[in-house]
């Protein structure tokens, strides 16, 4: 089994930064894919950002430019950058990991962009 604990969520004013980060423990052996989904109030989760083991990444486009993925093999953990934050990136932000054909998600953290 593998757990997902998110930590970097809070309260923001647009145009602020805020970084997430999410580590993986337990039954690590290869992580494969790592990435970042959204959920707005009212709406279906999406996909805001990927990172393949090699480096590889993928963006949707709301936010290409303004938020960066990364992750640390070795320590098991995916990063999200996000800068020049708007109203409409308010949502809980979850991670996911894929290791094998097994998908594990982190528990949500919360962000909100408001003045």
């Amino acid at each position: 089994q593998v757990q997902l604990v998110e930590s970097g969520g809070g309260l923001v004013q647009p145009g602020g930064s805020l970084r997430l980060s999410c580590a993986a423990s337990g039954s690590i052996f290869s992580i494969n894919v790592m990435g970042w989904y959204r959920q707005a109030p009212g709406k279906q989760r999406e996909l805001v950002a990927r990172i393949f083991r090699g480096g590889t990444t993928f963006y949707a486009d709301s936010v290409k430019g303004r938020f960066t993925i990364s992750r640390d093999n070795a320590k098991n953990t995916v990063y999200l950058q996000m800068n020049s934050l708007k109203p409409e990136d308010t949502a809980v932000y979850y991670c996911k990991m894929i290791q094998s054909t097994t998908a594990y998600w982190g528990q949500g953290a919360p962000v909100t962009v408001s003045s």
